[in-house]
Order: C-alpha cells, then structure tokens, then sequence
C-alpha cells in the first residue's frame, strides 16, 4: 500500500511537472489537438525511459527527467522561425531531431573520453547557489501566471474563477507537509492535486479530454521525418549540450546534498556514467521527435516535502508512464490536469530551491570577491528575464536563445568570473614568488 501511493505520488509529480513544455511547443507550432496528443504521447515515453536508464545505469539517484528549458527554448526560436516563413514546418522539425542527435553523440563521446569529471570542476559551491536562486527567480513568474490562470483557456488576464481554486491549490500544499499525521506529510503532493482537480471539475472549469482514435497505439519514431542537418542547428545543439552538462552537474550535486542530509547513504555517482545515459536519452529524444531530457533539480525539493528517499517508488512511476504512452486514452486522460493546479501543486518543492542554494552559498566565504561574482550574476541573470522577446527578435538564433534566458546567462557569467579571478590570483601568486 505504501509503496503504491508513493509510486502514484511520483507520478503525480513527474506528470505535472512535464506537461507544460509539450503543451507550450505545441501551440508555438501549430500544431492540431492530435499532433499535441501524439507530441505529449512521444514525451511521456522519454521521460518514462530516462528515469529508468539513469536511475538503474548512470547516477542511481531517484532525480526526474524532463524535457530540458533549454531544449524548450530552441523549439520556441524555431516556432518563430517558421511563423516568420523562414524556413518551412516540416525543414525545422527535421532540423531539431539532427539536434537533439547531435547533442546525443556529444554527451557520449564526452562520457567516452572520460572528460566528465575535469567539466564538473567548474561547478563550484558559488556556481551551483547562483544557478538555484536563478533557477527560482526564472520559474517564478511562469508559475504565478499559471496560478493566476493567465493563458489557461486561452486567456490573457488574470481570471478569479481559476485564480481562486489554484491558490486553494496551494495553500493544501503549503500545510499538508506540515500536518502531525504522517499520511498528510508524505502525500501532500497527491492529495493538493486531487483536491485541486475536484475543485476545477465542480466549478466546470478542466479542460475536456481529447478523444483518441485508438485505445492502443505505439509512438512512432521519427514522426516528422527523418532528420535534417543544417549549420545552425549545429552549432545550437553544441552549445547548447555544454549548458545542458552544467544543469545535470547541479542537479545531482543538490540531490547528493540532500540524500547526505537525511542521512541516507547513497555511493559516489560515475559521473561519466551518468553522462553515457544522457546522451542515450537525447538521442533518443531525436529519435522519438521529442525534446531530450535532464535530470531536474526540482526534484530535491520534492523529496525534502514528501520524505520518499527510495528508489523502487521511482523507478516505478517512470515505469507507468513510460506505459501511459501506448496508450493515447490514458494520455489525454492525464493531459487534462489542469494546469494551474499543476503549478500550485509543485509550487513548494521548487520554492524549496532558494532554502538549497542559499546552503551551498553558506558553504564558502562570503568575502569581497564571492559577493561581488554573487551580486552581478544575480543581477545580470534576472535583467535578461525582463527583455522582451521582440527586442532581441533581430538577433541570431543562438544568441536570441540565450539572450531571454537569464539563468544561463547569470551561470556562464559567474562561471567566467570565478575562474578568471582564480587566474588572476595564480598568476599574482606566481609573480610574488619569483620576485622573492
């Protein structure tokens, strides 16, 4: 029984958490309520697969996988591409599965080589704190607006009838985990969303669910064609695999953290493994016409309210969903949730961020030179999520890209600094001892 509800908890969590970026490609692109279906079927099957490859092969850490931000956000410079008319639906598609290969074949070649350990380096206590206080900074207003109802049913405005049962939503999350009753605490997450769910069916505000064509149907791979190379997306999926190691690095270095904290005992993760995996989900997101998957740091948050710390529960719940994508009936059924209580729901496990990064900050000296990387970082991270989109409409694809995401750009640039100041520190030091 208990290893049941936490299995269907996970799920929860998973599902709610993966719904956002299909649904949001999807409308970017056009797509018809029967591509989004098979595009949310495709998903369901990577994340499924993910989870159970780098939990069984590669960290061994009960992290979710999800469709990566910045993967989402070169859908979204390609959607604007073809809108423009630049270049064709069915060019772009094929040209972000090559992508998503290419990016795969990086990440194994990495973990090959075994260069994995030398990049880890990098991430620094200063680094990983700055990345999750970005990381909140940056989710923060999707998930008010998502509360708020702004674009649920198509609406550009705060809306109270979905505003009200969302924040009802939330405040169930916010107490649950503080409840006596030990049921409470470690199902606050399934029983917020249950409740919010009844709350938006009484008042008659879900979303109808999608009848499927079929009750069994398998995800086809390469469902927009066989993929296309061109130089953009070339140079895009280097880069943007670069970043993609930095998210996974911080990811498992938070969730290391918090198994250390519980006291529950985990082994050293190959990092290399890890990386082999990673490659094998991307590659399998090119494949599946889908976005490839990280692993998400939010996932800490999750653990830290509900206390499910085993990996069996996990495994399991990758495992169902990985089977909700044959079948399309049990895919809509679950892509009805609505998505302000999905927000509500995992509110508080992603919150729970700024408490994580703050610790990793606390783990070094804050002198001059750590609070002057900190404050710029910080400051520079947050500006670009106040540009908006249009202003940067001119600018290439990759730095459009990176332009409206502050939170990498905030983490390349504490990165940048902390390592030239160690440079410059070296080479000063070498000067004093040849002078004496």
């Amino acid at each position: 029984m208990k290893l049941g509800l936490a299995s269907f908890q996970w799920l929860v969590f998973i599902l709610a958490g993966s719904l956002v970026a299909p649904l949001a490609v999807g409308h970017a692109f056009g797509f018809s309520p029967q591509d989004i279906a098979e595009f949310m079927q495709r998903t369901f099957l990577i994340i499924g697969i993910s989870g159970i490859l780098q939990t069984m092969f590669g960290h061994r850490l009960p992290i979710m996988e999800n469709p990566a931000g910045l993967w989402w956000g070169v859908f979204a410079v390609y959607g604007g591409l073809i809108a423009a008319g630049t270049i064709s639906l069915e060019g772009g598609l094929r040209q972000l599965e090559m992508g998503m290969l290419i990016a795969g074949a990086l990440f194994i070649i990495i973990a090959v080589l075994r260069l994995t350990s030398a990049i880890g380096k990098l991430f620094t206590p200063l680094v990983v704190g700055t990345y999750l206080l970005l990381l909140v900074a940056q989710l923060s207003g999707s998930f008010m607006k998502g509360m708020l109802g702004v674009g649920y049913r198509a609406s550009t405005h705060v809306e109270l009838q979905v505003a009200i049962p969302a924040i009802i939503t939330l405040l169930c999350a916010m107490l649950l985990p503080r409840s006596s009753k030990a049921f409470l605490r470690n199902y606050s997450v399934l029983i917020s969303l249950c409740i919010g769910w009844l709350l938006f069916y009484l008042l008659g505000i879900t979303e109808p669910i999608q009848p499927s064509a079929s009750w069994v149907s398998a995800p086809m791979p390469f469902a927009w064609g066989l993929p296309e190379l061109d130089s953009g997306i070339l140079m895009t999926s280097l880069f943007v695999s670069l970043l993609l190691i930095a998210n996974m690095m911080t990811s498992i270095r938070v969730m290391e953290g918090v198994m250390d904290n519980s006291g529950k005992t985990s082994e050293p993760v190959n990092y290399d493994r890890t990386m082999l995996m990673m490659g094998a989900n991307t590659g399998l997101g090119g494949i599946f016409s889908a976005m490839g998957c990280v692993p998400i740091s939010g996932t800490a948050g999750f653990i830290m309210t509900t206390r499910i710390y085993e990996r069996l529960p996990f495994v399991i719940a990758c495992v169902l969903i990985a089977g909700i994508s044959f079948f399309p009936p049990a895919t809509a059924f679950f892509a009805s949730i609505p998505m302000p209580v999905g927000y509500a729901t995992i509110f508080i496990p992603f919150a729970s961020m700024v408490g994580l990064g703050l610790k990793e900050l606390q783990s070094i000296p804050m002198n001059e030179r750590n609070r002057f990387i900190l404050g710029v970082s910080i400051m520079m991270g947050i500006g670009c999520m106040f540009i908006p989109a249009e202003a940067v409409g001119q600018l290439p694809g990759l730095l459009k890209t990176m332009a409206n995401n502050g939170l990498i750009v905030g983490m390349i640039l504490c990165m940048a600094m902390e390592q030239g100041s160690r440079l410059l520190d070296r080479g000063a030091g070498r000067t004093q001892k040849e002078e004496s």
